[in-house]
């Protein structure tokens, strides 16, 4: 039970609290403009609730400690107040999504956004967003046109595919072919490749809101072409193949090659649809065979759906190509309207796959491309230089030193694929490596790095050329 002193002294303590009209003249008087009666009442309410609660709990905590502060004045508490609700408007009227510099080593990291986009997307999402555009206009006929009709094309030169069209996300562009290829009917499944796609998103759960019926096949390791011929009824509708893109199988295993898969559809009848995941048009040097768009087209699979923010370099989006008699019929469905995409991410797409028109340009100008491919000499330079402008007294402080380490890919891709790297590691003398990585991702720009061993890992592959300095000038910062 509380004793009568500290009910009589949390009475006192509560009794500081300034009335919230009060705080708002208060903001008004001291110039604080720009915002609502409603948005600065809710912040001092929010100031106050903080204050009160901090009160309480350290009054529970050090009832002593407590009592000696209790001389606390007024016009502090209600200064405090002011503050408070100060810093509260001024971080409201902050965007809450910001850029973020990527100091883990994860190329394709999903919850930092995935893919950095090219120069020539930005400057394509920069032009766009300044105006009006041809969106669905056709300049040439003065006269209605199609939305996508540009992107569309350009992803038939890239992959060899007759038809293309482009949705929101790569699952939707999942369900959406097996919705539009096998709506009511039977759909042929490997077990292996079963996949979560992310988010407990998972193949079975879309199949059963496409309307399908799903007809697993084979075992999880071995999955043979005898399996899908055995399975096949009359009710069979689609053949579909699931790249394990962000897992791998290994030891003893088999699966139906994409070949097969389409040799049976020529004697069946039956149209194949592959789920790419990432999706890849080009290879990268050093790293592990990663199935391509056109490889899959080029097997005769029907219809193939893909990423546009993973192995593309893109924006979110999700890619359909294959033949014309299934992707034209899904450009038909009413479900395309939903589905369809806005003009900024048209853009973005477009520029980027206009850079894929030359292989070695994109090689250099698609960011994920390019920290895929950089090769660890180049990164142990860059970790030596943001060594120099740190300086030694930075250094020092932090511990700082240029050690081996090693990132992934992300974004659900080549899962077995370990990318050689250098950071520089940090083991501040005055604080912890947890101390210091909640800083570093409070700062601006907020600096998201890793932590091992009691060390905070800066991976430089994915550090931009632009943001060297900035991460110099902010480490800098911590010792001055």
């Amino acid at each position: 039970m509380t004793s009568p002193d500290a009910r009589n002294l949390q009475s006192k303590l509560l009794r500081l609290l300034p009335s919230v009209d009060e705080i708002v003249t208060r903001l008004k008087d001291d110039g604080v403009n720009g915002s609502s009666d409603t948005a600065l009442s809710d912040a001092v309410r929010k100031a106050i609730g903080t204050r009160r609660q901090l009160l309480l709990e350290q009054m529970s905590q050090d009832f002593p400690k407590t009592t000696e502060n209790a001389s606390l004045s007024e016009q502090t508490i209600r200064d405090i107040v002011l503050d408070e609700a100060k810093q509260i408007l001024s971080s409201n009227k902050q965007l809450g999504l910001k850029k973020v510099i990527n100091a883990t080593g994860i190329v394709l990291h999903t919850n930092l956004g995935r893919a950095p986009l090219s120069e020539a997307a930005r400057a394509a999402l920069n032009n766009m967003a300044q105006g009006y555009s041809n969106l669905e206009f056709d300049l040439h006929l003065g006269k209605r046109g199609k939305r996508g009709s540009d992107v569309e094309s350009l992803l038939c030169q890239l992959s060899g595919a007759e038809s293309a069209l482009v949705v929101n996300n790569n699952a939707a562009a999942v369900m959406f072919a097996i919705h539009t290829m096998a709506n009511a009917a039977e759909v042929i499944v490997s077990r292996g490749e079963l996949v979560e796609i992310g988010g407990s998103f998972r193949i079975p759960d879309i199949m059963r809101q496409s309307g399908a019926r799903l007809v697993e096949v084979g075992t999880t390791n071995k999955t043979r072409i005898s399996d899908y011929r055995n399975a096949i009824t009359q009710d069979t509708a689609l053949l579909l193949k699931a790249h394990t893109s962000n897992y791998r199988i290994v030891g003893f295993t088999e699966e139906a090659s994409r070949d097969e898969l389409s040799e049976l559809s020529k004697e069946t009848s039956i149209p194949t649809l592959e789920d790419l995941g990432s999706g890849s048009l080009l290879h990268v040097d050093g790293l592990p065979h990663e199935p391509t768009v056109i490889e899959s087209i080029q097997a005769g699979i029907d219809v193939v759906t893909f990423s546009g923010d993973k192995l593309l370099g893109g924006p979110q989006a999700g890619i359909v190509v294959g033949k014309a008699i299934w992707v034209e019929k899904m450009k038909k469905h009413p479900l395309m309207r939903i589905l369809r995409l806005d003009k900024l991410t048209l853009a973005a797409l477009e520029a980027t796959l206009r850079v894929y028109l030359d292989p070695d340009t994109a090689y250099t100008h698609i960011p994920t491309l390019q920290m895929l491919s950089t090769n660890r000499e180049k990164l142990k330079k860059q970790a030596e230089r943001l060594m120099n402008l740190m300086g030694k007294h930075t250094c020092s402080l932090l511990g700082a030193r240029v050690e081996e380490t090693s990132g992934m890919v992300g974004g659900g891709a080549m899962p077995l694929a370990k990318l050689d790297s250098f950071a520089v590691t940090l083991s501040p003398k005055n604080s912890s490596a947890k101390s210091l990585e909640t800083k570093l991702r409070h700062g601006t720009p907020p600096v998201v790095a890793r932590i091992h061993e009691d060390k905070v890992i800066l991976d430089l592959r994915c550090i931009q050329e632009d943001e060297m300095y900035q991460l110099g000038v902010i480490l800098n910062e911590f010792t001055n």
